[in-house]
Order: C-alpha cells, then structure tokens, then sequence
C-alpha cells in the first residue's frame, strides 16, 4: 500500500516561532512555514514536519541525528552558537566535559532544542 509513498517524519514543540528561529539560524538548516506549521529541508530531499503541541512534553529520545565528519568540531561551532551540550555520568553512558561520548560506536554528542526534545551530533566514520 506504502511501497511507493514518501513517507516523513514529525515532532512537536510548544512554540513555533522559537522552533523556526532554533533550527533556521542556529543549526542553519532550510525551514519553510505554511499553515502555523514548519518544514526541515534536510539534505537528500528528506523533510520533517514541526507543529505545535500546546501541552507539548518533550520526547525522552533523540528525535534527530546529524552527521558530521568531526564531532568534536561540530561541537564547537554549535556551542559558540550558543547550543548547550548535555552531560551523563551514567553507568552505561558517560560524556566528557563537552558532552561527547567516546565510547563504543561513534563519537556522539546530544543537545536539545528549545522545546526539550534530544537531537545528537554524531561522527560518520
């Protein structure tokens, strides 16, 4: 029934304007507004959906991941954007002081978005 159908993803936040703001200018990434809703063109010709969710709760998973070819680089750029970097200290998960986990599997590093919701940055190698 699907076969042929592209399919796109989508995710909430409680405030739209601060979304379009977050993920235009800040990641710079191409976003489009229609109908009190915003589109991520990503690269490749994927879009994603972001509506407004008044009693929006924030997922407890990374909704989003982008690749780069340095983490520790992407890192940088987006904390002098003003980006924030989560620290764990967790049995099976733990990032140094910039928020980067080095250990098994790639190099990761996870932020959110103005609404809470976990995105990462993560090392293609």
């Amino acid at each position: 029934m699907f076969k042929n159908t592209k399919a796109f993803s989508g995710f909430s936040v409680n405030d739209i304007e601060e979304a379009k703001r977050f993920y235009g200018k800040t990641l710079g990434l191409e976003v489009s507004e229609s109908h009190g809703l915003l589109t991520l063109h990503i690269a490749g010709g994927t879009d994603i959906l972001i509506y407004p969710k008044p009693n929006h709760t924030p997922a407890t998973f990374t909704i989003l991941n982008f690749p780069a070819d340095n983490v520790e680089d992407a890192v940088e750029e987006l904390t002098s954007r003003g980006v924030r970097f989560e620290i764990y200290n967790e049995d099976e998960l733990k990032t140094d002081e910039k928020g980067i986990f080095r250990g098994e599997g790639p190099k990761i590093a996870w932020f959110k978005d103005p609404a809470g919701n976990i995105l990462s940055v993560l090392e293609e190698k």
